[in-house]
């Protein structure tokens, strides 16, 4: 039987993870390597929130409310992903880059912040001797936040460049497949930072951290090498008024739709990421399950979340509206979280690891959902797709830090008056901070789902209104009105 290459062809697209990603304007070669900057995100996103964590407080014993200031120091410029978004969006420039700029001194910023930060870190724990008073608060918080604001700009850049070259029909796969690199990024990074640090010592410590700050360099300068086309600017252009931040918001916001969409993102967020510091010691110090363990949570929650990825390719592309796609996000996450709820008055690891699995799966499909919807935004006005993605980041990194510190300091203080006998014997339990927490988070993707149902109505009655004649756009999304 001979097989031809058209059928070997077919099999491959089937067979093969996202190999229809690609079109004419985004080839799939070029957008696996564009998604390499993904990879170097989701590494500094290990050094910041895992090993410099970790370090700070084991090996160098630094207080662990300095450490979480430090660690929150990156939130604070999430807000800023919009004005970054709109910077790129009209840039100007003789041979008329828009996005590489910023991806290049996003990528120097992060490199920066990572190579300074191993000797800053040295001088906080006071393994360096000096006479300046609070030196090594100043130089870690440098560090992070010149680390942070080099992830930020780098992800808005990057995401709105493949936001421009990706086709309408291969959109929803191109962002499934950014996902997928950055955990695949954090998942690698976190097994080889972590073998390399087995014998910790200062020095091999600033080895292994100003190393990722080459990785970074290398892999974010092969992403970018040559992905946006040159298109030159007169001078004319160039010298021409540029629009406002202040009137393309209000073009991005007009309607309600887009400042909904940001509601919803921000809502949605909080709800999924409260128990991120808790899901380990809740198995750990409620369900008695060991380190080696509770450890497998992140990968259970990573299975689940690429599981999610996988459904977002294939709904969107037979035309799901993404609104309706996040919604089944959020009711996933409302089994989730019972699961893991009712695992402590069971004693039931298998409900505990299967709730951490739907945790992943819902925060996976509802993030690849409102991503989806901002990255197909219609550019009008001074309204682009540099914008859009900056404001879902800012939404989406602002809601993740806060609910992740709101969500540790609420299980304390609720721990500390039920442990103290406050509210009676029945609750006189360590689970019940977690499982306020837990609630809390179960009430939010309710407040979640009340502020989706409009989007979700008026993208069914745009969809009801199309031609008969007229072919799905394998998207489904409600237009933004500007």
């Amino acid at each position: 039987m001979i097989v031809s290459r058209a059928q070997v062809a077919r099999i491959s697209t089937r067979l093969l993870p996202f190999s229809d990603a690609g079109s004419d304007g985004l080839p799939l070669g070029q957008l696996l390597r564009l998604a390499l900057f993904q990879v170097s995100v989701g590494m500094a996103g290990v050094m910041l929130l895992g090993t410099m964590n970790r370090v700070m407080i084991v090996e160098l014993s630094v207080p662990a409310v300095l450490v979480a200031i430090m660690v929150a120091l990156p939130v604070l410029i999430a807000p800023f992903r919009a004005l970054l978004g709109f910077r790129s969006d009209h840039h100007r420039s003789a041979i008329g880059w828009k996005r590489v700029p910023y991806l290049w001194f996003g990528s120097l910023w992060q490199m920066g912040g990572l190579a300074i930060m191993p000797a800053c870190l040295l001088v906080l724990g006071g393994d360096v001797t000096h006479d300046v008073p609070f030196a090594g608060e100043v130089l870690a918080a440098l560090a992070f936040i010149m680390t942070g604001l080099g992830m930020h700009m780098t992800q808005t850049a990057g995401l709105a460049l493949a936001a421009d070259r990706a086709s309408d029909e291969t959109r929803p796969r191109v962002v499934a497949l950014l996902y997928v690199m950055f955990l695949i990024g954090m998942g690698v990074s976190a097994i080889v930072i972590g073998w390399l640090l087995r014998d910790f010592s200062g020095i091999r410590l600033i080895q292994v951290v100003q190393g990722c700050a080459v990785a970074t360099i290398v892999l974010n300068v092969v992403a970018l090498w040559r992905q946006e086309r040159v298109r030159p600017m007169t001078r004319a252009e160039r010298e021409a008024p540029a629009p406002r931040f202040a009137d393309a918001w209000a073009d991005l916001t007009r309607g309600g739709t887009a400042g909904r969409l940001l509601a919803v993102v921000f809502l949605g967020t909080m709800a999924f990421n409260m128990q991120d510091v808790l899901l380990e010691p809740y198995g750990g110090e409620i369900l008695g399950l060991s380190v080696s363990t509770t450890t497998l949570l992140t990968a259970g929650w990573a299975a689940g979340a690429l599981v999610g990825f996988a459904l977002a390719a294939r709904w969107l592309a037979r035309g799901l509206s993404p609104y309706r796609m996040a919604g089944r996000g959020l009711l996933a996450g409302l089994a989730a979280f019972s699961a893991v709820i009712f695992a402590s008055p069971l004693h039931s690891a298998t409900l505990f690891f299967a709730g951490a699995g739907l945790i992943g799966f819902g925060g996976g499909l509802f993030a690849v959902s409102t991503l989806t919807a901002a990255m197909t935004m219609p550019e009008t006005g001074g309204a682009g797709k540099g914008l859009a993605l900056g404001a879902w980041g800012a939404a989406q990194a602002t809601a993740a830090g806060l609910s992740t510190l709101i969500g540790g300091g609420l299980r304390d203080a609720v721990n500390q008056v039920a442990l103290s006998g406050g509210w009676g014997e029945a609750l006189n339990d360590p689970a019940t901070g977690y499982s306020v927490v837990y609630h809390i988070e179960i009430g939010l993707l309710f407040v979640t789902l009340v502020a989706l149902g409009p989007l979700v109505t008026r993208t069914g009655a745009r969809m009801a209104r199309r031609e008969p004649n007229q072919k799905p756009t394998g998207l489904g999304l409600a237009d933004f009105p500007t």
